[in-house]
């Protein structure tokens, strides 16, 4: 399972800690988006911008090799 953020909000006015963490989750422009893996490290930057982003969780299909 992994993790779809979107960053929703604007990270102005936003502490210089909070406008990081969205850069670090790969998040640039307001409706951005990135689908990322559902780990412990991820999911605490998500909570410390929980009113900037929106999240889903998606299933995505294993491919054989």
């Amino acid at each position: 399972m992994k993790l779809k953020v979107t960053l929703t909000r604007s990270t102005i006015g936003s502490t210089q800690g909070q406008i990081a963490t969205v850069k670090g989750l790969g998040l640039r422009k307001v409706r951005s988006s990135r689908v990322l893996e559902n780990t412990p490290a991820v999911r605490g930057m998500v909570k410390k911008v929980m009113h900037l982003v929106d999240v889903e969780e998606i299933e995505v299909e294993q491919t054989e090799v």
